[in-house]
């Protein structure tokens, strides 16, 4: 068995699978990119997960699909934009759940009513509107990116879901979108790069 190929039961386990924790590299369906998943926690991140070397992070299984190594996939951005999002779901919401609540309930309305309090604070923060997104997404957005501050990382076309993406690519660095609406809901974007 080569140090890319999972394990092919439950029994074998390679000593590099060992060593770095269940951790393999994985290609998004949605984004194309590739991310970080542990199969033993079932967590997920776009960043290399901490306590791994370079090496290790190197030979984790799928590591193919990094490219080269994770600096330089990290720092090929050509055609994509990075963006911070602070969503507000719905009871229609294609998944009117969240980390914050297993039943969403607020109608449409109520949730870019919510979303327009948001915006007026970020506008009110004045040329601290950025760190008061981010402080805003960490404390009240319903996507798992609250816990960094919104940020979605880099994207490029075909990626996201279709007004989220024209709405981010029709920014400029640095400016926040109005209310944008997608299948999962309501957003307010920040263009980062």
């Amino acid at each position: 068995m080569s140090p890319n190929s999972p394990p092919n039961s439950k029994t074998h386990r390679s000593p590099y699978w060992q060593s770095s924790e269940g951790w393999e590299v994985r290609l998004s369906n949605s984004r194309k990119v590739p991310y970080f998943f542990n199969s033993q926690t079932k967590q997920s991140t776009w960043e290399p997960p901490a306590g791994l070397s370079k090496e290790q992070i190197e030979s984790l299984p799928g590591a193919e699909l990094l490219s080269g190594s994770y600096e330089e996939a990290a720092d090929s951005h050509t055609g994509q934009v990075r963006a911070s999002h602070l969503l507000v779901k719905h009871k229609d919401s294609r998944r009117p759940a969240s980390h914050k609540s297993s039943n969403i309930t607020r109608t449409k309305e109520e949730a870019i009513s919510i979303l327009r309090t948001y915006q007026q604070q970020i506008t009110d923060a004045g040329d601290d509107y950025q760190k008061a997104f981010a402080s805003l997404a960490h404390e009240h957005s319903d996507c798992s990116s609250f816990s960094k501050g919104g940020d979605l990382g880099w994207f490029g076309r075909n990626q996201m879901q279709r007004p989220f993406e024209e709405a981010t690519f029709a920014l400029d660095v640095g400016k926040v979108s109005d209310v944008v609406s997608t299948d999962s809901g309501v957003h307010l974007i920040l263009r980062t790069g």
